[in-house]
């Protein structure tokens, strides 16, 4: 029988991220993400579900209850499921930094409140059966240098507070790991982070593909960068080696995890920093064997699957829109997530 977990998951915030109105690539609505991602097909199996973001233009983190059960009725209505959230933590959305120990700080825990809220209501509704509260540092690593250990410490106990608001939701927390996000743009300063935070049953790893795959190349910490700037990227082994030391030290704190595809660039768009350029799963330059390097976060050192979560899903922001139009596109990134859960599912 052909495995059903973890089920797949197509997020809809690539319609928002890195889009800016002035251009040719506004933000896209979210029925029209809801749509492509319905539309998705392969061999009969489609999208399990879909990962959002409580955000202006597709979910207020404001909303009232009859906005939410109305949200609800708009993704059951398409056959899918709601997964994970992105709490909008950052100054262009209500948020602040994680490191300012005032009104930053106060703003940051407001929407951590208000997302793990609209969370909880999602599950009452019984359209989210599963998925974490995203978060991250909502600072630039050049602002986050100026006191590498002072704001390590800082941004741990804004961590700390937010993780006794979604406990209190029955919510848990998952900080991406980006190299555009102060204190966590590097895998080591990740781990540091983690530790000094130390709720992990409440405060975890998101890992993305696209986003570690930098992390080993050192961009924004070469001091910690496990390959070489001159890397030749037809050593596979030399490259698995990297990332299997790079998942043994986050594996552990991984609560929620994101198929990419990378070309070992950087790229920003719209209003976002430069971090991990998303590729089509298909494309000849990116540098993943995306079923390959999945399971070196699905399964534990001994090979075992570890079935820490419920769902992956496919994370693709900053793409053109006349790219996400397609219908291609969304069958080849559904192809990529049935192809990891035939080889790390069960």
């Amino acid at each position: 029988m052909a495995n059903t977990y973890p089920k797949v998951h197509n997020a809809a915030w690539p319609g928002v991220v890195g889009k800016d109105p002035a251009t040719e690539n506004p933000p896209i609505d979210l029925d029209t993400m809801l749509d492509y991602t319905a539309k998705a097909e392969v061999n009969g199996q489609k999208f399990d579900g879909v990962d959002l973001f409580l955000a202006d233009p597709h979910v207020s983190i404001d909303s009232s209850e009859d906005d939410i059960k109305q949200l609800a009725d708009k993704v059951r209505s398409r056959g899918l499921v709601i997964g994970s959230v992105v709490a909008p933590v950052w100054p262009p959305v209500g948020g602040g930094p994680a490191t300012d120990e005032g009104e930053g700080r106060k703003q940051y825990l407001g929407q951590v409140r208000k997302a793990c809220q609209i969370a909880r209501q999602l599950e009452d509704l019984g359209v989210r059966p599963y998925g974490v509260v995203r978060i991250d540092s909502a600072v630039d690593p050049g602002t986050w240098a100026q006191d590498p250990e002072g704001n390590q410490k800082r941004i741990a106990e804004t961590f700390r507070q937010a993780g006794r608001i979604a406990a209190d939701s029955g919510q848990r927390l998952a900080a991406e790991g980006e190299i555009c996000w102060g204190g966590m743009h590097s895998w080591r300063r990740m781990v540091q982070l983690l530790e000094l935070t130390d709720m992990p049953d409440v405060v975890g790893f998101q890992a993305d593909m696209a986003h570690t795959l930098l992390y080993v190349m050192g961009y924004n910490a070469p001091e910690d960068a496990m390959l070489p700037q001159d890397f030749d990227w037809s050593d596979k082994s030399k490259l698995d080696d990297a990332l299997r030391q790079l998942t043994a030290a986050l594996r552990p704190w991984t609560i929620d995890f994101h198929v990419a595809q990378n070309d070992a660039t950087v790229f920003g768009s719209g209003s976002h920093d430069k971090t991990g350029r998303h590729c089509l799963p298909n494309d000849p330059n990116g540098k993943l064997d995306i079923p390959h390097h999945a399971g070196f976060w699905l399964r534990g050192e001994d090979g075992a699957l570890t079935k820490r979560f419920q769902h992956i899903c496919w994370d693709g922001c900053m793409f053109p829109n006349t790219v996400m139009a397609e219908q291609k596109t969304w069958n080849d990134i559904l192809a990529a997530m049935l192809s990891v859960r035939d080889a790390h599912g069960w």
